[in-house]
């Protein structure tokens, strides 16, 4: 691995949800809802399902909260039908941008996207021309503070679990796994009680790009402030060195 650690990202990221703790249960609700009507609502038959309840634990959704979702998706004939969405495109400076979106309304997720990466000159592109320069991997982010484990120990763990790399950083391990076998390594983990900053399989760039004037980074930062705000949007990945 290179040492680019995300922690930093990350942890200024929990902190920005904590204030809109909102929009990240409504993100993890539609993915409750597409993991239940794809492989039913029991988590032992689900590992969909499992990965996603455990992302829920992670940003502290209650409990009661996490088995109404389930249970409305599950009961609920008239549930909403969510269409999943990726969106591919450029920023300032030709920074790579994929957004995925989970929808009820394809023209209106569409919209929004557009407008986010044309108000930070921007443009949406083709499927495809970007993602090529990221990796699909599962990722773990295990903060040092939270993990009194051996760090030989650990890795032996994860690694023996199917892992593919274990990094040592200065604040956290970050673990990286194929998609197929990031549930295997979670689920390794949450078995010895380790608690995980972060845990989803994720996009991650091949490189990074910086961007040096203002001018630049206030647009990105814009295009990904809209993004961040619209409801329907789920994850997005972007190679900016931030």
């Amino acid at each position: 691995m290179s040492g680019h650690s995300k922690f930093a990202n990350i942890k200024h990221k929990k902190e920005k949800n904590d204030a809109a703790k909102g929009k990240i249960f409504t993100i993890i609700g539609r993915e409750i809802a597409v993991a239940v009507k794809e492989g039913g609502p029991d988590p032992a038959n689900n590992s969909k399902l499992r990965d996603v309840i455990a992302k829920a634990k992670a940003n502290n959704m209650p409990n009661d909260t996490i088995d109404r979702g389930i249970k409305k998706a599950a009961g609920d004939a008239g549930a909403v039908n969510y269409v999943s969405i990726t969106y591919e495109g450029y920023g300032p400076s030709g920074t790579a941008i994929i957004v995925n979106a989970l929808t009820d309304n394809k023209n209106r997720t569409a919209s929004n996207v557009r407008n986010a990466f044309t108000k930070g000159g921007g443009n949406v592109g083709t499927t495809g021309c970007v993602s090529y320069m990221f990796d699909e991997k599962g990722q773990i982010i295990i903060d040092k503070q939270e993990c009194d484990r051996d760090p030989d120990e650990l890795m032996m763990l994860v690694l023996d679990a199917g892992a593919e790399d274990f990094a040592d950083e200065e604040d956290s391990y970050e673990i990286i796994t194929a998609p197929v076998d990031f549930t295997a390594v979670r689920e390794a983990l949450e078995k010895e009680g380790i608690a995980m900053a972060e845990a989803e399989v994720t996009m991650i760039p091949q490189n990074y790009v910086e961007l040096t004037s203002e001018d630049d980074i206030k647009k990105m930062t814009r295009i990904l402030d809209m993004l961040d705000e619209d409801d329907d949007v789920q994850s997005v990945y972007h190679n900016w060195d931030e």
